[in-house]
């Protein structure tokens, strides 16, 4: 289709060149044979000879254009685009130059209008030579701007979304752990965590309800604070009872990581190796690090379980049980860090009552003093 267009187009052209060239010589033509109608014969047969040339060198010329372009488009199939676009770059940066020099000599006199057409000459030629062989620094651009999109796209791969359960959203920490930045990523909460929530929230049971209810307002501070951050998942397991067993489901199919603090479900998540961030392990973790030796102030309040003992709480709620302390209740006493037990519960710190003597052997009076 191409070839006949081309075809047709070249013909007409040979045709319209050989009419316009009569067309110049008409006058001398009529007066040398004197006669409009021989003018016309000749423009007539001029005109037709010009497009019959045409339709016989049509084939070659089609041929050489398509061999010239095939060859043109084989050469710039070698060179990469930063290697095109830094040389037109180059190109357009030269000519500019030469515009603007042309229009300040173009006043010039003889010799102003060829000025013009010599500055762009030599100076897109400038522009191309410059531009070609500063594609590798367009090319190093472009490659640092690849690499850190890549690394973006690699580093948001690495942030998984975190599947809220029941608990932890009812607990309310998350969402001030949230706001200091510690956890990163989407906040997952299912359909089926937030109609426990609401039957929860309208449960007989006074406390239940009143666990119910501030889930769901812990809910909705959630979603006021961060709700670029909250999704809100469709996903729905009919065939699974337990809402413990639907979030385990849900963050294996979305390759999350399930958000608790219920100790059951940390542990059966671990058995079906899905990833799991506790929120107790979390708080546990920054408590403050005791050990055996250091000296604490306390307020003993309640007897222990093994009987003598007395019960402590630091700021932060850890336990301290206190041996043979169940006569210093209602008192703040000195006590002596004996021993430090971690368990996947909490930290569970053992103390003595500080000792009757100091140690350079002086009485201590005011440990006597409480003893009393």
């Amino acid at each position: 289709m191409l070839k006949k267009i081309a075809f047709v187009a070249i013909t007409i052209t040979f045709a319209l060149a050989g009419f316009v060239f009569m067309l110049a010589l008409g006058e001398r033509i009529i007066y040398l044979t004197q006669s409009k109608p021989a003018f016309i014969a000749c423009l007539i047969v001029v005109t037709l000879g010009a497009g019959s040339i045409g339709a016989f060198v049509t084939p070659a010329i089609v041929k050489g254009i398509e061999k010239l372009t095939e060859k043109l488009a084989h050469e710039l199939a070698k060179i990469s685009v930063v290697d095109i676009i830094g040389s037109v770059i180059g190109l357009i940066a030269g000519l500019l130059i030469a515009s603007l020099l042309g229009v300040a000599f173009r006043e010039v006199a003889y010799v102003g209008p060829y000025l013009s057409i010599i500055f762009s000459l030599v100076f897109g030629y400038i522009g191309l030579v410059v531009g070609y062989k500063k594609r590798i620094d367009f090319r190093n651009m472009s490659a640092k701007r690849q690499d850190k999109t890549e690394k973006a796209k690699d580093f948001n791969k690495l942030i998984l979304p975190k599947v809220l359960d029941t608990s932890v959203i009812i607990d309310g920490r998350i969402a001030d752990i949230y706001r200091t930045g510690f956890i990163e990523g989407e906040l997952v909460i299912a359909n089926f965590v937030l109609e426990e929530l609401r039957h929860i929230a309208d449960s007989a049971d006074p406390l239940k309800r009143t666990r119910g209810r501030r889930g769901l307002d812990i809910m909705n501070q959630i979603r006021e604070n961060f709700s670029g951050s909250i999704v809100i998942s469709e996903l729905d397991y009919p065939d699974i009872p337990e809402v413990d067993s639907k979030l385990l489901k849900l963050a294996q199919d979305i390759n999350g990581v399930v958000l608790t603090n219920d100790f059951n479900l940390n542990k059966v998540a671990q058995l079906q190796q899905v990833k799991v961030l506790n929120i107790n392990e979390l708080s546990n973790a920054v408590k403050p690090v005791l050990i055996p030796g250091e000296e604490l102030t306390v307020q003993v309040i309640k007897e222990g379980n093994v009987p003598g003992q007395g019960v402590a709480y630091l700021d932060d709620g850890t336990m301290i049980v206190i041996e043979n302390g169940k006569r210093f209740i209602g008192k703040t006493i000195p006590v002596v860090v004996t021993s430090v037990l971690q368990t996947s519960a909490g930290r569970m710190i053992f103390a003595r009552h500080k000792t009757a003597r100091n140690s350079d052997g002086t009485k201590n009076t005011e440990g006597l003093a409480l003893e009393k």
